[in-house]
C-alpha cells in the first residue's frame, strides 16, 4: 500500500471564487501511479470549501447567489463582533458569513481510484471555493492505493 501526499497553492481572485481543480489532481493521480485505491482532497482553510460538481457558468452563478442568501455578508455575526472574542488578532477580517458558507459546503471530497483514473462522472468537476477571498490559500491531495504490478496484499 502506498501513501503519498501533495500540497496544491491557490490564489483566488474573487471574494466567492469556484475553482477548477480537476486537472490538477488528475495530474497528480498520473504522478502518483496508484491504480486503485481513493484521493482525498483537504482544504486547511475554514473559509473555504472543496466541491465536486458541473462547470457550467449558470449553476456556478446559483450556487454563489444561494450562498448569498443563506449567508449574507452583510448579515449580523457574533463572530464578527471582535468585542466579545478574546486574543483576536488586529489583522481579523470581519467574515462570520465565510465560517458559515464553509459549513454549508464542507471541507474535504473523497474519491474512488480505479484503473489509474479518476471515477469522476462526465460532467463533474472538483472545485476549490474560496468564500473569503481573494487570497493565498493551499489545500493537501491525500492518495491512498496500491501501484500497478502489486498484488492486492501490499
Amino acid at each position: 500500500m502506498e501513501v503519498l501526499t501533495k500540497e496544491l497553492c491557490i490564489d483566488s481572485t474573487e471574494k466567492t471564487d469556484f475553482i477548477d481543480i480537476t486537472e490538477d489532481i488528475k495530474g497528480f493521480v498520473r504522478e502518483s501511479g496508484i491504480a486503485e485505491g481513493i484521493l482525498n482532497i483537504y482544504t486547511t482553510h475554514t473559509t473555504t470549501a472543496i466541491r465536486i460538481n458541473e462547470n457550467e457558468q449558470g449553476l456556478i452563478s446559483d450556487a454563489k447567489s444561494w450562498l448569498e442568501k443563506n449567508a449574507p455578508g452583510l448579515g449580523n455575526y457574533s463572530h464578527d463582533d471582535m468585542d466579545r472574542r478574546k486574543d483576536v488578532p488586529v489583522d481579523e477580517p470581519v467574515n462570520g458569513h465565510s465560517h458559515l458558507k464553509s459549513l454549508i459546503m464542507g471541507a474535504s471530497e473523497t474519491i474512488p481510484v480505479i484503473g489509474s483514473r479518476l471515477t469522476l462522472g462526465t460532467w463533474q468537476r472538483v472545485f476549490f471555493v474560496d468564500l473569503d477571498g481573494p487570497r493565498k490559500r493551499r489545500m493537501i491531495m491525500h492518495i491512498l492505493g496500491r501501484k500497478d504490478g502489486h498484488s492486492k496484499d501490499d
